[in-house]
């Protein structure tokens, strides 16, 4: 939701900042590093139960992600290699994270809460699937309530109130299951006439004119039968 809501106004917003970095010698690729680095170390801290340094580790480990995009476009590497590699490092990113939740919640007293964060995960792999499966068949599936940007801002909003983490991890899996479905409906209303069907529809309807073409043809060219003369 906010991924499709706020892509161009923070792009525009670090737009300078990619010009910046370009003069430093960094490439977007190293800074995709930099944040998977600098989420390994939130996900340790969050798993040891420092919740307030993983609240800031997460935050700095979203910088790079956010900035590696306007330093692709200010240097002129945009690329499908980037797009790809970038895509893939987040969600190994939100892997390492929610494993973190995970296992702060496996080594306390209640570690059947361990379970939300695997839930979380899984049906956020549905989701990433769904787009993905519908961008490789020429569809469209972006959108939902609960994408990437959201999962990132309720952890935050938990790891910083920690009475609220448990809670937060219940409502995110259910708006995940959610936006799960939301895209199933979208991708499958645009699969009801698949290309191939679509294709035969456009073969026949172009045969049905040629024909009436012909028979029309045949009609205006048909020459009038001369009556006898009395």
């Amino acid at each position: 939701m906010f991924d499709g809501k706020l892509r161009a106004p923070v792009d525009k917003a670090v737009r300078p900042i990619g010009a910046l970095l370009r003069r430093t010698g960094l490439s977007p690729d190293h800074l995709t590093i930099l944040g998977v680095v600098v989420a390994i170390g939130a996900g340790v801290a969050i798993g040891s139960g420092r919740l307030l340094l993983g609240f800031v580790l997460v935050i700095l480990a979203a910088l790079p992600d956010l900035f590696d995009g306007a330093l692709a476009k200010a240097s002129n590497q945009v690329s499908q290699r980037g797009a790809f590699f970038d895509s893939v490092i987040d969600r190994v990113t939100d892997a390492i994270l929610f494993s973190g939740v995970a296992y702060f919640y496996a080594a306390g007293k209640h570690p059947l809460n361990s379970m939300l964060p695997f839930g979380i995960m899984a049906v956020s792999a549905v989701i990433s699937y769904e787009r993905a499966k519908a961008e490789s068949l020429g569809l469209e599936a972006k959108g939902g309530i609960m994408e990437r940007a959201e999962r990132i801002i309720l952890l935050l909003l938990g790891l910083l109130i920690t009475q609220l983490l448990l809670p937060i991890l219940w409502v995110m899996l259910v708006l995940c299951v959610v936006t799960a479905v939301q895209r199933f409906i979208k991708v499958w209303k645009q699969a009801g006439v698949t290309p191939r069907t679509a294709a035969k529809m456009e073969i026949r309807r172009s045969r049905r004119e040629l024909r009436r073409g012909v028979r029309s043809r045949r009609l205006t060219t048909r020459v009038p039968r001369r009556r006898p003369n009395p």
